[in-house]
């Protein structure tokens, strides 16, 4: 686009790909289509905005603040704060599906402080992938929590994505006290044509539950029809563990996969089941049960000690076995299994510690989810009962006095849930809580973040781990936490005033019966948190 205040009525322009001509070709159906109204009365020293077909729109100052004629005013939809800069507070103020395939996302940022300005861009810029300079609102999207997947603003064939552009648009790099701004994203639309969406930023926890309108959005934009572009997508994977670190698995929404230790299933250099085995193997095999698929993979894994000469025989040995195994188990018909040996070729973690490489000593078995059992109304109307207090608990950091409640932990779709918890510096004086990053060693993520929050259902003796998101890179996937990130332009969100408080969030896999589960977030102790 060239230059201008931004306006509910103008033409926005992605780049070379997606340029856009003055009559409308290439934008999407606007509900600004017909007979336009006279423009608002602008602010003393602004520009009149642009009306259609001009060819140059007027602009607004570079570094100055505007809100598109109209959209100051418009009801937020949902709103939250950035955890870093609590100042900044996100409303969606619009969220439309057009031609049923694609979302538009209208986004308000305010500056609700009152002595300095607040940089916009770093802060809602996706941080999942390098984009060089910072001036883009890649971050902001929506999560399909039906189809696990989280989802960006489309990328165009000349720019990092279809979405508000701090350099193009002319919003400047700051927004002042008292002031706002509107961006925009354009990403697909979630699948199953859904009444309503959760709506992701980088900078506070996902917002549920905001509705769809499947009427034109106030504004013209992009159409990402009108040339090639790529969808960007990150698949949230939904890790758990057994208490007695017999096993593990993580649910990406289309498959299930189980790591069964081989310290459990088998003796030092052995392929033969010990006694433990076939109790451990009876769980996956029900799962396996409960599966829709005819395909069940098992592979067998080692770590990085011996060589390929031991290895890669001893872990298809192994594979054979828990095959024969499940075999016996099962009590349905039609499957076909696939067994494979890979030695040390495939760790999931890094071989530098020995709770990595207890973890990469595995057999695993994939297999296709099973399908959610059917929601029990009774229960559901037990876990819903009356307003509680927000459990919570105190403790210390270095000796700094620090509280935490637990504000949320409610289901968003089938067995993808939605932690948020507040932590508060109750000393006087300025203190970090780094407690929250320090997670396991054999975990790996790509960037910092708050994934030191285990949720356990005792009943089940099972722990939930946070959501990973999972991200193609060029040697293979990275993960980055599904939670609140620490890290890049958020590194010093560990850092609080005093009487400070920072919310977080976390995606976790909720079992589908339990109504209670213990949260452990950092030092803090277990709270009991029903399942809302």
């Amino acid at each position: 686009m060239t230059t201008g205040v931004p306006s509910t009525r103008r033409i926005l322009a992605l780049g070379v790909p997606l340029v856009l001509a003055a009559t409308g070709c290439g934008v999407l159906p606007s509900r600004d289509a017909g007979p336009r109204p006279p423009a608002e009365t602008p602010a003393a020293g602004t520009p009149a905005p642009s009306t259609p077909g001009a060819s140059t729109p007027a602009m607004s100052t570079p570094g100055t603040t505007a809100t598109p004629s109209g959209q100051g005013t418009r009801p937020a939809l949902a709103e939250t704060r950035s955890t870093m800069t609590p100042d900044l507070k996100v409303e969606v103020i619009g969220l439309h599906r057009v031609k049923s395939r694609h979302l538009i996302i209208q986004v308000r940022l305010s500056n609700t402080g009152t002595d300095k300005n607040l940089s916009w861009a770093g802060e809602m810029g996706d941080h999942t992938r390098p984009l060089g300079e910072i001036k883009w609102a890649s971050g902001i999207g929506v999560l399909d929590a039906r189809a696990h997947t989280w989802i960006l603003p489309y990328k165009p064939a000349g720019g990092p994505c279809l979405c508000s552009d701090q350099d193009r648009d002319h919003l400047g790099p700051f927004i002042e006290p008292g002031e706002s701004i509107t961006v925009y994203a354009v990403t697909p639309a979630p699948s199953g044509h859904p009444a309503t969406a959760t709506v992701a930023t980088p900078v506070g926890p996902p917002m549920p539950d905001v509705p769809i309108s499947d009427g034109p959005p106030a504004g013209d934009f992009p159409d990402p029809g009108a040339a090639p572009v790529t969808p960007v997508t990150r698949r949230v994977v939904l890790p758990s563990e057994s208490l007695d670190k017999s096993e593990e698995t993580a649910d990406d929404g289309t498959d299930l996969q189980v790591n069964l230790s081989s310290d459990v299933l088998f003796a030092v250099n052995r392929a033969t089941l010990t006694p433990r085995a076939k109790a451990v193997i009876a769980r996956t095999a029900k799962l396996v049960d409960a599966s829709p698929g005819a395909v069940v993979k098992v592979e067998g894994h080692a770590d990085s000690s011996g060589d390929d000469a031991v290895n890669d025989p001893l872990s298809l040995r192994r594979a054979r076995a828990v095959q024969r195994a499940l075999s016996g188990l099962l009590t349905r018909g039609g499957i076909r299994f696939q067994a494979k040996g890979y030695g040390s070729r495939r760790p999931l973690y890094g071989n530098d510690t020995a709770e990595g490489r207890r973890r990469n000593r595995r057999v695993t078995v994939t297999f296709a989810r099973p399908r959610p059992k059917a929601a029990d109304p009774a229960g559901d109307v037990v876990s819903t009962l009356g307003p509680a207090p927000d459990p919570t608990a105190g403790g210390t950091a270095a000796g700094r006095p620090f509280s935490l409640r637990i504000t949320g932990l409610r289901r968003l779709d089938g067995v993808l849930g939605l932690l948020t918890y507040t932590v508060t510096n109750q000393g006087p004086a300025e203190a970090w809580f780094n407690e929250l990053h320090h997670a396991q060693d054999w975990e790996s993520y790509k960037y910092q973040a708050a994934s030191n929050v285990r949720l356990t259902d005792a009943a089940a003796r099972r722990r939930y781990l946070p959501g990973r998101l999972q991200v193609p890179a060029d040697d293979g996937v990275d993960s980055s936490c599904a939670c609140t990130d620490v890290s890049g332009v958020r590194v010093g969100t560990e850092k609080f005033a005093p009487g400070q408080t920072r919310e977080f969030w976390g995606l976790f896999a909720l079992p589908e019966t339990a109504g209670t589960l213990d949260v452990r977030i950092a030092s803090f102790g277990d709270l009991q948190v029903p399942v809302r």
